[in-house]
């Protein structure tokens, strides 16, 4: 079979090397599966640098997150089982960890809805308790995770503002149902945020950013708000004064959707089960920009590294002639 391998950590553009390997063996308590589509995600980027929490041994095939199909035909979403990840024609995941792709979504839309929105509905209602009517501010909002939380945030009931880098992005926010957007690269975003809400600030504020952003977020937070901190793409890890967060009586929320994987695998489940239930009846859909073959899945993990790309893109292996898988 085909597969992207990383035999060295460096730029994705640089050490991804497209390869003819032999297919995977399923190990105890796993499965093969034939790769429908795979969803490039940063941590992606990650590990290919080297720089993500989990180092599979060299050489590795990136793609943490797949729709797949098991040998008797049934349609799932998955982790692949590193070193075997989705940028292949063929990967392993374990078997108890599987998951029904929704008859709603298409194989790209499906292979994006896990993590992103996962860790948005983790975020936004089990360590933030978003209600109805409450605002909710979202950094990134034109990514792919941050279109996840805009559209979870509008199924909530709430009034998502959403953060963007450049015009081209804050037209993706607005496809996502973001209610005010505001262009980072050419607003104050404090002075926005506070006009937005009438000074009050924002009850929720979903953070996978960090750095510059994180700091925004302390300074716009509502009384009671809650900051939900998911991530570092921006490259930089904020260190968070506690005597502001007591004098302003905010709560910073630490997220990592990971953990409930082995500390509470039901809830994994039992999210999965909403979120299919909000697809089904169209609240939410994976924004996917780009389908591209597996020979363009390099090129596609490094603009997703960049910044340069909207909602989520997606490789397909049996891409033919330019169809949506």
């Amino acid at each position: 079979m085909q597969a992207w391998q990383v035999h060295e950590n460096g730029e994705p553009s640089e050490v991804m090397r497209l390869q003819e390997v032999e297919r995977p063996t399923p190990g105890d308590g796993q499965v093969l599966l034939r790769v429908r589509a795979a969803n490039v995600n940063f941590p992606d980027a990650l590990m290919c640098r080297g720089h993500y929490q989990v180092r599979p041994p060299l050489p590795f095939t990136p793609g943490v997150e797949i729709c797949g199909e098991t040998e008797d035909g049934r349609r799932v979403i998955a982790n692949p089982a590193l070193p075997y990840g989705g940028f292949a024609e063929y990967a392993v995941a374990d078997a108890a960890a599987l998951l029904p792709a929704p008859d709603a979504l298409d194989d790209a839309e499906a292979a994006a809805l896990h993590i992103g929105y996962q860790t948005g509905w983790f975020g936004l209602h089990r360590r933030a308790g978003l209600q109805a009517g409450e605002t909710l501010l979202v950094h990134a909002a034109a990514g792919g995770v941050g279109t996840a939380a805009v559209q979870l945030g509008k199924a909530a009931g709430a009034r998502v503002i959403g953060v963007v880098g450049g015009a081209g992005k804050a037209a993706a926010a607005r496809d996502a149902g973001c209610d005010v957007v505001i262009d980072r690269r050419a607003e104050d975003v404090v002075a926005a945020v506070k006009e937005a809400t009438g000074g009050r600030g924002a009850d929720v504020i979903y953070d996978p950013v960090g750095g510059d952003a994180y700091t925004q977020s302390t300074k716009v937070v509502a009384f009671e708000g809650r900051i939900v901190v998911v991530g570092f793409a921006g490259g930089t890890i904020p260190s968070p004064a506690l005597n502001h967060a007591l004098v302003k009586n905010y709560s910073i929320l630490g997220l990592h959707w990971g953990l409930y994987n082995t500390k509470n695998p039901k809830l994994v489940l039992r999210c999965h089960e909403q979120l299919t239930e909000l697809a089904a009846r169209g609240a939410i859909k994976p924004l996917i920009s780009e389908r591209v073959p597996l020979a363009g899945a390099a090129d596609a993990v490094q603009r997703v590294a960049d910044g340069t790309t909207t909602g989520r893109v997606a490789v397909v292996p049996h891409l033919e002639n330019g169809a949506a898988a």
